[in-house]
């Protein structure tokens, strides 16, 4: 089978994904960013009465017609406790901001627009047009109003407007279900003790970090070794937990240890494709179990995660229905860059920004993708497209952004 190319891949994984149709009721301070899976509507009016925008006084436009009029203040109207008596022509109610609106009032003359006389008197000091600092009832939404719909990503404005609606909990689009299992007898778990030719497994954490940023829900199947059956044994029990896509950790090349292709066929996989024109990732796997997913990262931990961010970051977020989010970014070559061969090569590289504010790329001098720490010091990845010729300082090209660089 022959190199496959990132994009051609990519394009492949997605067309495959298919959005589950599971939904749950969560509560509104479990909901950040999920996806409504109906439309939502206010079960009430906001605000429910005419309320004052403003701290002032609540009068009759008529009153305050001509600038120096003389009121008499009869009463207060403050949020949560209205004014209930009443009041004459010549008389106003002093009011705060939200409080609701008298009967009688038509305007609100700000504070700072009367002057506080004696005997709880006021006088106007500025000509205030009529209607003024008054929020009218149902200004905001209306009861049986639809103000949220059905795919929405719910987020701090979302989840206001909905808690104001009178929600305290919505129907949303269940997350993803992705499984992980890592492969290999040279895996322990951190916090053992590793044996005199083991390691510690480190890429179950930042594939999962990825995919649960991405909006998935993970379920960590811990490490199985390097045994056809254990394997095959740990593959079938993942099937039974209702997952979306199950996501296998090394073992996934042609060596003599490389269990996982033909054990996931012996479970039933039919291999989409495998082998990627990229570095680092290029054994990288892609199949189906039925109506799960198989995603096979590579073992080294820098492959794996350069492809938990190209390939499972977007599958999780097509299944998850959230909107697709790019890293890409025009950057530019703080260093001269090297030809590429024809591989698409994702280099990393600390992120800079310029006087103009443009990124400025370095990359690293090491990069060996067992590396783990030059990854972990990486604002970016570069991005050199196959038989890339090699380029001065300041020339334009594309990185992957990891995360924002210092200012």
């Amino acid at each position: 089978m022959s190199l496959l190319s990132v994009a051609d891949a990519l394009d492949r994984l997605l067309c495959g994904a298919k959005p589950a149709q599971r939904t749950e009721s969560v509560p509104l301070h479990e909901a950040q960013g999920r996806v409504l899976a109906e439309d939502v509507a206010a079960r009430l009016t906001q605000p429910p009465f005419d309320n004052s925008a403003m701290d002032g006084y609540a009068v009759r436009h008529a009153d305050i017609a001509e600038l120096g009029a003389v009121l008499k203040v009869v009463g207060t109207s403050s949020a949560g406790h209205a004014f209930e008596g009443s009041a004459g022509p010549g008389e106003a109610v002093r009011i705060f901001t939200g409080a609701p609106l008298p009967a009688f009032a038509d305007t609100v003359l700000l504070q700072e627009d009367a002057e506080v006389l004696e005997d709880g008197r006021i006088r106007t000091t500025f000509l205030t047009a009529k209607g003024r600092h008054i929020r009218p009832r149902g200004q905001d939404f209306r009861e049986g109003e639809v103000v949220l719909r059905a795919g929405d990503v719910l987020d701090a404005g979302r989840l206001t407007v909905a808690a104001a609606m009178n929600h305290a909990a919505l129907t949303v689009y269940a997350r993803p279900r992705i499984a992980l299992l890592a492969t290999g007898d040279e895996l322990v778990p951190p916090g053992a003790s590793p044996g005199a030719s083991q390691i510690i497994a480190s890429n179950t954490y930042g594939v999962s970090a990825i995919a649960r940023e991405a909006g998935a829900e993970v379920i960590d199947l811990g490490i199985v070794g390097d045994d056809r059956q254990a394997m095959l044994e740990a593959v079938r029990h993942a099937l039974t937990l209702d997952i979306d896509v199950l996501v296998t950790l090394g073992g996934a090349s042609v060596g003599d240890f490389d269990l996982v292709q033909p054990v996931l066929g012996e479970a039933g996989m039919a291999l989409d494709f495998w082998r990627i024109a990229m570095r680092p990732g290029k054994p990288l796997m892609v199949g189906r179990l039925g109506a799960v997913q198989v995603v096979g990262l590579p073992g080294n931990p820098v492959s794996s995660l350069v492809c938990s961010l190209i390939f499972l970051e977007p599958l999780v977020r097509r299944l998850a229905r959230l909107p697709e989010r790019s890293r890409l970014r025009a950057a530019v070559a703080a260093v001269p860059l090297q030809q590429n061969d024809r591989r698409q090569d994702y280099v990393r590289a600390r992120i800079a920004r310029g006087p103009g504010g443009e990124l400025l790329v370095t990359p690293h001098d090491r990069q060996d993708s067992s590396m783990m720490k030059v990854f972990a010091a990486s604002e970016g990845l570069l991005v050199r497209p196959p038989h890339s010729p090699a380029a001065q300082a300041g020339a334009a090209c594309e990185i992957l952004l990891l995360r924002e660089p210092d200012a």
